[in-house]
């Protein structure tokens, strides 16, 4: 931020998001909770962008490292599979551009809720025959399944959502069948 962006009046969408800065600090342990009130009443005392960079003085900057599009290698590869068995894919990791998804006569679970992306278009291929996979994704990205079933179900409740702008983008492609491939949204 430049000296003439301090001194630009503060809106009230930077108030409230200087506001959700500071709780997030005190809920990972960055600043005491007995300091938070007084942090936010300098928040809603701010005039200008400065008061409010005062407020969160010392504080982290949000930044690309908060984004869910990262500058990392993915830490999973591009081929899962459960031939006979299951897999499954959750909590923090790295999605790579493209992934295959393999279920015969066995199930899997690909969870997306806290995965961070390696390009903002990712692309899943579910094949499942015979067997299952559940596929969720957050709430707040763009998804587009195109898949077909083939004696079985390629559910599209999750179908052409809009995410919010900036967000990835993910295409679920790819066949059932005598099996299921479910896409389903967690809030």
């Amino acid at each position: 931020m430049t000296a003439h962006d301090l001194d630009i009046l503060a809106s009230d969408r930077e108030r409230s998001d200087a506001e959700e800065r500071l709780r997030a600090a005190v809920e990972t342990g960055r600043l005491p909770l007995a300091e938070l009130a007084t942090r936010l009443d300098e928040v809603h005392a701010s005039r200008t962008r400065g008061d409010l960079e005062e407020a969160c003085r010392g504080l982290p900057r949000p930044g690309p490292r908060d984004a869910l599009v990262v500058d990392r290698r993915p830490t999973s590869g591009g081929f899962v599979a459960g031939v006979f068995g299951g897999f499954e894919r959750k909590g923090a990791w790295v999605v790579p551009p493209r992934m295959t998804v393999w279920s015969m006569w066995g199930g899997g679970k690909i969870d997306l809720t806290e995965a961070r992306f390696s390009e903002q278009d990712t692309e899943i291929r579910a094949v499942a025959l015979w067997g299952g996979t559940r596929i969720v994704v957050p709430e707040d990205i763009e998804v587009e399944v195109k898949g077909f079933g083939l004696f079985g179900v390629f559910d599209k409740r999750a179908a052409k959502r809009i995410g919010k702008p900036g967000t990835p983008r993910v295409v679920i492609k790819g066949l059932a069948l005598f099996g299921a491939v479910v896409t389903r949204t967690r809030k």
